[in-house]
């Protein structure tokens, strides 16, 4: 088995452009899409996490409120996860929120 070499400091590592990692397929109109969507879905992630500090609101408080598992408030927070429109209502909700399409 080959032994993975790890760099040993910031000068060992390679930086590389978004030019330069996604080339050519950034300009198609199916990844600016996606990207567009990516950034939509991790603003809301952030959102529903900083509002639930300003309220000094726990995960757990939240997920209850909500009548779901703390998992799931994690999982949204960690912008790793899609949310349903459902789960979405609920969570607002239960921050004191409700969620419009503009």
């Amino acid at each position: 088995m080959k032994k993975l070499k790890l760099p040993r400091s910031k000068k060992d590592l390679t930086w590389y452009t978004p030019e330069q990692v996604f080339g050519k397929i950034r300009k198609t109109k199916a990844f600016k899409w996606a990207y567009v969507e990516e950034k939509a879905r991790l603003a809301l992630a952030r959102s529903i996490r900083e509002t639930r500090l300003r309220k000094k609101m726990t995960q757990s408080t939240v997920a209850q409120k909500a009548a779901m598992p703390q998992s799931v408030i994690a999982r949204i927070e960690s912008g790793e996860h899609s949310i349903s429109v459902d789960t979405l209502s609920k969570v607002a909700h239960a921050l004191g929120k409700s969620v419009t399409i503009a």
